[in-house]
């Protein structure tokens, strides 16, 4: 892999804007060849794209699309001259693409229906999901770019995965797997939130044997349990995961999304 692809990877995990800076033409003399590449952050340089004013100049492009939260792609050109303080003598056309880390986090545990259907139904939205199964083959064949599927025995070890700050939804196959996960999430005081598919009986006897548990109230209370936007009824998967998403999309815009959010950037 190219060293500025494992540097997009590792900023875009990081949560940290950038732009990727490429020399898309080159006429005459210039210090670096077509295609030569630059990432910029607010405050760090990756690459480069010959040095000299002309990169000094590149990032502060750069930095200014990300300061005014730009998410459009930019084309610069240049002159290699005296006024750019180069002798090359040629000319450079500068591609800048602005890259912004995923709004938020969800780790989805089960790969049933529904969550199959909420899946499809994020597709777009900028977000990070670690979508976790401990069944073979139960996931869709191409995955959204969004998402990382996890097959794993067992679904517990993937909890240590799952970021500060993220938001978790349980609907697995099993009631007593919900359980399992549920009443371990609940320890993960650093979630966002934490919510369970199923009915007021099924969230009546989970309270009780969180209680039993030793779980704190604060703590069961906090656990929401039917899921979805209230009001909407629909039984259909499809219908559920709309619900599951509009009040997923109203817990994560309360915490204050990035400017553009719901723009594919």
């Amino acid at each position: 892999m190219s060293d500025w692809l494992e540097t997009l990877a590792e900023l875009d995990a990081a949560g940290v804007p950038h732009v990727l800076v490429t020399q898309a033409e080159v006429l005459g003399s210039a210090p670096r060849e077509a295609g030569a590449k630059m990432v910029v952050t607010g405050d760090t340089l990756h690459g480069s794209i010959g040095g000299g004013s002309l990169e000094f100049q590149a990032a502060a492009v750069a930095r200014g699309m990300l300061g005014e939260g730009q998410r459009a792609p930019q084309i610069e050109k240049s002159i290699l001259g005296p006024d750019m303080r180069q002798c090359c003598g040629g000319a450079v056309t500068l591609l800048f693409e602005p890259f912004y880390p995923a709004a938020f986090t969800l780790a989805l545990f089960g790969a049933g229906h529904v969550a199959q259907a909420l899946v499809h139904v994020l597709d777009g939205v900028p977000l990070r999901l670690l979508w976790i199964d401990e069944r073979e083959g139960v996931f869709p064949t191409a995955l959204p770019s969004f998402v990382r599927a996890l097959s794993i025995q067992d679904p517990l070890a993937a909890i240590a995965q799952i970021p500060a700050g993220a938001h978790a939804l349980v609907m697995t196959h099993s009631h007593e797997r919900d359980f399992q996960l549920v009443r371990a999430l609940a320890g993960r005081d650093t979630l966002a939130s934490l919510g369970l598919i199923g009915s007021e009986t099924k969230w009546a006897r989970f309270r009780r044997r969180l209680r039993d548990d030793g779980i704190d109230a604060e703590r069961i209370a906090w656990i929401r349990c039917p899921i979805g936007l209230p009001g909407l009824k629909g039984k259909r998967p499809a219908e559920i995961a709309i619900a599951i998403a509009a009040q997923l999309l109203l817990d994560t815009a309360e915490v204050g999304m990035p400017d553009g959010f719901g723009e594919h950037g």
